[in-house]
């Protein structure tokens, strides 16, 4: 399996630098996101094609193609609405700077799918019922994830310099981000039915990685960041922060 594994990760890598290319000389962010969606899928694939397919890795690769799907539909949607993406465009210049991004994400996506990974390596093809806990905690994120998304797009669309306090925003300050952790975890749980102690105790690291980038790197840090230099001497804001939760979409008490 370590082979197969080092294969998988080397495949992710090269299919960054594929898009990095392209993405570097045209100086487009219309790659970046997508091909960020389209490695779990693809990965997915191949992870797959080493083994004989059944009813557990069909809907475990469906759980990833349908999350990955709709997260590359909307971020792809979304830069050829306006044209680009801040989050790029202190890097998107610098060939160096965009070039470990770009093995970032590709290591990124190798350790999120490394969970799944031993599954669909896995010879085990019997469903069992319990799994359906992941299913739901899946489906629960995923709709979180994707409404989340739509309601600050729309909102942002006609509130240019307003921060986003309607739907779950009211209750969230990053509902979005709550939603991807939910989605991954239900991954894990989907998961944990069919694999060995050995194999669950690594399969932690894919949701308590991508857990790690939203908390603490990539996700929330730089979003907070910028709504509180944006808006530090806002009374609405600092009151909306007070109020409202940082992660879990629920009301707190006055």
């Amino acid at each position: 399996m370590f082979i197969i594994l080092l294969y998988l990760l080397i495949v992710s890598l090269l299919l960054q630098y594929l898009l990095f290319i392209p993405a570097f000389l045209f100086k487009t962010d219309k790659l970046t996101d997508l091909s960020y969606s389209l490695s779990f899928v693809l990965l997915s694939l191949l992870a797959i094609y080493f083994t004989k397919l059944s009813i557990v890795k069909l809907i475990l690769f469906l759980m990833i193609l349908f999350w990955a799907l709709r997260l590359g539909g909307f971020l792809l949607y979304r830069v050829l609405k306006l044209g680009k993406d801040v989050r790029f465009d202190n890097i998107r210049n610098s060939f160096s700077k965009f070039f470990v991004f770009w093995t970032l994400q590709g290591i990124s996506v190798f350790i999120i799918l490394l969970n799944s990974f031993f599954i669909f390596l896995n010879p085990e093809s019997k469903f069992k019922y319990f799994s359906i806990i992941g299913m739901f905690i899946w489906l629960i994120g995923f709709i979180i994830e994707g409404i989340s998304d739509i309601q600050k797009f729309k909102f942002k669309q006609k509130n240019k310099n307003v921060w986003i306090n309607k739907g779950f925003w009211k209750y969230s300050r990053h509902p979005n981000y709550f939603g991807e952790m939910l989605c991954w975890i239900g991954i894990f749980v989907y998961s944990f039915f069919y694999l060995n102690t050995m194999y669950v105790v690594y399969s932690l690291i894919s949701p308590l990685f991508i857990m790690f980038l939203l908390l603490f790197v990539s996700g929330i840090p730089t979003l907070k960041k910028k709504y509180d230099d944006k808006f530090k001497d806002n009374p609405d804001y600092l009151r909306y922060k007070q109020k409202t939760n940082l992660l879990f979409p629920i009301k707190l008490k006055k």
